[in-house]
């Protein structure tokens, strides 16, 4: 079309329609305007930190702290005596449950089985007839006997009454006298099976030859 045509195209239209054309194309112009500001890509912003500065690397989280683990002499009239691992907040009943409890006559209303144990200490299970100091849980303390046990003429049973000592190392000690003869010295009692230094040093004030 004509610029001549358009313009006597133009020429023919109302005031009216020529404010609803132009309303028209500023719309329409409008629009396709838009349309090419949104399309256009968008700038990327990228942080660079300054020469020389490193850049902070996110905090790692936090590890959770170790669990603080007990160390604790067990002994006494308990089924299995011995050193346990026991996690923070454990009482003196988890300690005794450890050793797989506690024999037939121990006496258990002498010890506080709610008392907390402390990482180093012992706890001693006395039994019923033994004149024994009962166990605090944070003093490490052996058995307190009226007379030191003789290991040449103690029964197995006596002998288990000693911290360290169960049935088996208190059957120990019978058959090696039995089989050796007497024991000379208390230090002897490091050649039966079961008894080591640690075990020594625990029940030497408390026995004689």
């Amino acid at each position: 079309m004509s610029e001549g045509s358009i313009r006597e195209r133009l020429s023919t239209l109302s005031r009216a329609e020529l404010i609803g054309l132009v309303a028209f194309l500023g719309v329409t112009l409008g629009g396709a305007g838009l349309w090419y500001v949104r399309s256009l890509p968008k700038p990327v912003a990228v942080t660079v930190g300054a020469p020389g500065v490193d850049t902070p690397a996110p905090a790692a989280p936090a590890s959770p702290s170790a669990a603080v683990v007990l160390l604790v002499d067990v002994a006494g009239w308990v089924r299995h005596p011995g050193v346990y691992e026991f996690e923070e907040g454990s009482r003196v009943i988890d300690a005794i449950d450890a050793a797989g409890g506690a024999r037939t006559g121990a006496m258990l209303e002498l010890l506080n089985l709610a008392a907390p144990l402390i990482d180093g200490s012992q706890v001693l299970v006395p039994r019923a007839g033994d004149e024994a100091a009962p166990a605090i849980a944070g003093e490490a303390q052996g058995a307190v006997a009226e007379a030191p046990i003789d290991v040449n003429t103690a029964s197995a049973t006596e002998l288990e009454a000693l911290p360290g000592v169960g049935e088996v190392i208190a059957q120990a000690i019978v058959d090696y006298r039995t089989e050796n003869g007497a024991f000379a010295s208390v230090e002897q009692l490091l050649d039966v099976s079961g008894i080591g230094d640690a075990t020594l040093e625990d029940i030497r004030e408390l026995v004689t030859v």
